[in-house]
């Protein structure tokens, strides 16, 4: 399957914008001083344990979803400067 170009850069977008969102959220979590993500005892609770889980698995999609964006750009350049060689030698 072949990925359009703004297709690509908005896959690539995406997985960045997955990772600086998820980053502050863990960051938030970590310093968290509500009494939601650590108990009394400073030990972390279900609240953080489900929260930590939910950024983890959205760091792995945003990386996999920029992953195959990165490589569908790769592609486009690498397609797009083989159709120019042949152009230019043809």
């Amino acid at each position: 399957m072949k990925l359009s170009r703004p297709l690509s850069w908005f896959l690539l977008a995406f997985g960045a914008w997955s990772w600086v969102i998820w980053t502050t959220f863990v960051k938030n979590l970590w310093k968290d001083g509500s009494g939601l993500a650590f108990d009394a005892a400073g030990d972390p609770t279900a609240y953080f344990w489900v929260h930590l889980l939910l950024a983890i698995t959205s760091f792995l999609l945003g990386t996999g979803v920029g992953a195959i964006g990165f490589r569908s750009l790769r592609h486009l350049r690498r397609e797009r400067a083989a159709t120019e060689r042949s152009v230019t030698l043809g």
